[in-house]
């Protein structure tokens, strides 16, 4: 019977926080989401003040600084605005990487949406003018609210090819990967520190005697029943990864990093709950993340948009059709067609009117600013849902707590009462 009534109680609170959302309770979600801001701004003050007064000071000292660098005139202005410049690309490329990290799988896509265009279009731009000097300055990259500058010159600004053949142009990997690394490094940075929060949370809670709340929610699915095949194999290998947490270290950490891996969440929540060292935590997976990674997927993009790729994928396929019986009259017609392709999809773009390029423009420009706003909208709701739906866990708890405590008391006091 009581196992019954507590089955209850634990399915009425979970209809509970499931309902908590800005679609079903949007006034009590998002008073929820500002009390636990609150109390997170709060306790943070708190720590830094009672442990870190010096780094406060020392913040302050810094802020007034760069105040006074930036009010004062003088001679001094044009150095500040190069440094600012600078200071607003780190901080672009590192935010983006921190918002595709964070979230526990969550998170915005923003190396789809900002990092791997980017350096397509910097690949296919440098083979289109055959030169890999195309940025005013390592800065010159897509920002909010700005493109880089190179994007709409035409060739003949930049001056006469550096690379070219007699094939056209052919830009070596080594010459592109330098032009693209700096930003692609800072946002490798940035999905490293993205995955600092769910590790220092796990640890605060092992440290507590309790458990993250990701781990007590594969702790409970372990005895349920999963729908789809998909579901049921990341479970799998959830669970396989927790059976194999003793072989957590600096290797495993770095591989697991290194890779697209959409459970490196659960690998960074482990590393909190199971005591695994921060610096051990966080040098593996900013190697893997911002160098090894990195470089696989620039790697990747660039050979994709690069000549050599197509002149390897042609020669290939050129060998294989040669032992079809009867294909060797038509390959040559079949190369010039490839060629043809190929010519017309790395030419530069012909220079159109004014006011077609106007509405071209304009049109997409409209479309990628919603795709972007819509996936942007679509990741504050869930960061708003799941901090309102841990603030009233926390809520619940405490006062399944606090009910057991004055059960306790009652009942100490009619044993002692008797």
């Amino acid at each position: 019977m009581l196992g019954d009534c507590g089955l209850d109680i634990h399915e009425s609170r979970q209809q509970e926080l499931e309902n908590l959302t800005l679609t079903t309770q949007p006034f009590k979600t998002l008073r929820f989401f500002v009390l636990a801001i609150y109390q997170y701004l709060k306790r943070s003050t708190l720590y830094l003040l009672a442990k870190g007064g010096w780094l406060m000071l020392l913040s302050i000292l810094i802020a007034v600084l760069v105040v006074l660098l930036v009010t004062i005139e003088g001679p001094h202005e044009k150095h500040v605005e190069e440094v600012s410049r600078y200071v607003r690309f780190g901080l672009w490329w590192i935010a983006l990487g921190v918002a595709s990290s964070i979230g526990l799988g969550s998170g915005l896509h923003t190396f789809v949406l900002y990092l791997g265009p980017h350096i397509a279009l910097f690949t296919i731009k440098a083979m289109q003018c055959g030169r890999v000097d195309l940025k005013s300055a390592p800065y010159d990259t897509i920002q909010l609210k700005r493109g880089p500058s190179w994007l709409d010159k035409s060739c003949e600004e930049f001056g006469p090819p550096l690379f070219s053949t007699s094939h056209g142009s052919r830009v070596p990997l080594s010459s592109i990967l330098p032009q693209v690394q700096m930003e692609a490094i800072l946002w490798g940075i940035g999905t490293a520190l993205g995955e600092l929060p769910p590790y220092f949370i796990s640890r605060a809670a092992s440290e507590s005697g309790r458990k993250f709340d990701a781990m007590e929610e594969l702790d409970a699915s372990s005895l349920e029943e999963e729908s789809g095949v998909i579901a049921t194999y990341l479970k799998k290998i959830e669970r396989w990864l927790l059976s194999h947490s003793q072989h957590l270290n600096f290797f495993t950490i770095l591989v697991l990093a290194s890779v697209p891996n959409p459970l490196f969440d659960l690998a960074g929540i482990m590393c909190g709950q199971f005591g695994i060292p921060f610096w051990e935590f966080f040098l593996s997976t900013l190697i893997g993340k911002a160098f090894i990674k990195t470089y696989i997927q620039m790697v990747f993009i660039i050979c994709v948009c690069n000549n050599q790729l197509l002149d390897w994928i042609e020669n290939e396929l050129i060998w294989i059709l040669g032992f079809i019986p009867g294909l060797e009259t038509f390959l040559p017609t079949l190369t010039a067609k490839l060629h043809a392709a190929k010519d017309k999809y790395l030419a530069a773009p012909r220079t159109l009117p004014s006011n077609i390029k106007g509405k071209w423009d304009f049109s997409f420009a409209s479309i990628w600013n919603t795709v972007v706003w819509l996936m942007l909208m679509n990741f504050f709701v869930k960061i708003v849902n799941a901090t309102a739906q841990r603030y009233l866990k926390k809520q619940l708890d405490k006062q399944v707590a606090d009910n057991l405590a004055a059960a306790s008391t009652d009942s100490d006091s009619d044993t002692g009462s008797r």
